[in-house]
């Protein structure tokens, strides 16, 4: 064979063998990863605004979302966290903070809310979650979208949530304090957390947690004792969250499962059985309250829905108000966060109480809830005192969790202490009347309400 025919017959050679043995790159079958890889133009995605796509974005996004492929059956109908840095800095370990609970983490670091909605039903959808905790928005301000826009993807987020399945649970925390010199001013924050309210204002499938007051100082940024570069949680923030989201958590049935059992001190007796509702009712709206409710919500469109009650009504042996506001489970008497932001109801004992005497209870609160407590239809404010007052300086005030109430009444004058501080000294209340729990904003709950009558 002639030099240059060998030659020839070579280089067909080897072009035949390395078709066969290395498929064109479009006839190759997909790698897992570039499955998961951010689409690399904004064309027919969903939602608008930014879309991070910087290099280490990119692989943090295919990395993370590879790996979750590889356990959507281990994670399968467990609760979701989801969002960006924040929601991902929890790690993967949550037995200290919610003990028992199966939660699936899809926080990436970064993330926007177009991100979580292009990924949401790969990450989330699949997994058939049981409930959805969503925190999300603030890297978005960073890349300069307007509060409408993040506002609007969120409500594409909800809808997609609530179309895989209606009686899915969703928890949307508001967005994190921050500060300007990250790119997110607090009057674009605010601006945010407004507009998030108003989307799922009115949807009883979405609970709404106020953590924006939760970490802010006076100026609105975040609290460097708990963020301490402005933007991330430490341990002590993440406790913080961790706290203000267990008390949902129970009410939705996820946590404190198992019923709770209380034995009055002697000489007290029970008010609320730990188990339903005897003993207490609606009673109907007075006058005074009517004629309230009316000139505030004439002035103010922002104003807190009232329902007035024509009629008396017992809820004995039931274990929710007949509108759902209120519910017996597991020993607490729980006031729950109404859908639309903001409802005044009173939950009253159908029992009057006429002579001197002692009550106690325990109360449990999210951040910036609004509830009372009313002796002989006086009111005595509970709330989560911190943060939404009037008693903002108690040293023993414990957030998030279990805190003590004792009224002394005699001779018409109620003495209010909260672990043992002093909230109201010398309350005047009615000859009789009952007591009463009032809802308004956020979540209260009660337990172990008990009363001891003086002759």
């Amino acid at each position: 064979m002639k030099p240059d025919s060998t030659i020839r017959f070579l280089l067909i050679a080897f072009l035949f063998l390395s078709s066969v043995v290395e498929p064109r790159a479009q006839d190759r079958p997909a790698q897992p990863a570039a499955r998961f890889e951010i689409p690399p133009t904004d064309g027919g995605l969903p939602g608008a605004g930014p879309i991070r796509r910087y290099e280490w974005f990119r692989k943090l996004w295919s990395d993370r979302r590879d790996k979750w492929a590889a356990r959507v059956e281990q994670d399968r109908h467990a609760v979701v966290l989801l969002g960006d840095s924040i929601t991902q800095g929890w790690g993967e370990d949550f037995s200290a903070w919610f003990p028992g609970l199966k939660i699936a983490n899809r926080g990436i670091s970064g993330d926007t809310s177009r991100g979580v909605l292009i990924r949401l039903k790969e990450d989330v959808l699949a997994l058939q979650p049981k409930a959805v905790v969503l925190l999300i928005g603030t890297n978005d301000l960073e890349e300069q979208a307007d509060p409408e826009t993040i506002a609007a993807n969120l409500k594409l987020i909800v809808a997609a949530l609530k179309e895989q399945d209606t009686k899915m649970p969703i928890v949307l925390c508001q967005v994190f304090p921050s500060s300007e010199s990250k790119k997110r001013p607090g009057t674009k924050i605010k601006k945010l957390n407004q507009l998030y309210a108003a989307t799922v204002k009115g949807d009883a499938q979405v609970t709404f947690v106020e953590t924006w007051p939760l970490f802010a100082d006076a100026k609105g940024d975040a609290i460097p004792a708990e963020f301490p570069d402005l933007l991330h949680p430490n341990q002590a923030g993440y406790a913080k969250w961790a706290a203000g989201l267990r008390p949902i958590l129970a009410t939705l049935g996820f946590l404190e499962t198992e019923p709770y059992q209380f034995v009055p001190e002697p000489g007290f007796v029970s008010l609320f059985n730990g188990k339903d509702l005897t003993g207490w009712g609606f009673r109907p709206t007075s006058d005074a309250d009517k004629e309230s409710a009316r000139k505030w919500q004439a002035s103010d469109p922002n104003a807190a829905a009232w329902p007035v009650v024509t009629s008396p009504t017992s809820f004995d042996n039931q274990t929710s108000s007949s509108d759902g506001r209120f519910v017996a489970r597991n020993g607490r008497l729980i006031v729950t966060t109404p859908p639309e932001g903001r409802r005044i109801q009173q939950l009253n004992t159908t029992q009057d109480f006429p002579t001197d005497f002692i009550l106690r209870l325990e109360f449990r609160a999210t951040p910036n809830a609004d509830s009372g407590i009313f002796i002989r239809g006086r009111q005595l404010q509970c709330r989560d005192y911190p943060i939404a007052g009037p008693y903002k300086n108690l040293q023993h005030y414990r957030h998030g969790d279990w805190n003590e109430i004792e009224v002394t009444v005699k001779d018409g004058v109620a003495q209010g202490l909260c672990n043992g501080e002093v909230l109201e000294a010398a309350m005047k209340v009615p000859a009789t009347g009952p007591i009463g729990f009032e809802g308004d904003r956020g979540q209260m709950e009660y337990r172990r309400v008990r009363i001891k009558e003086m002759p």
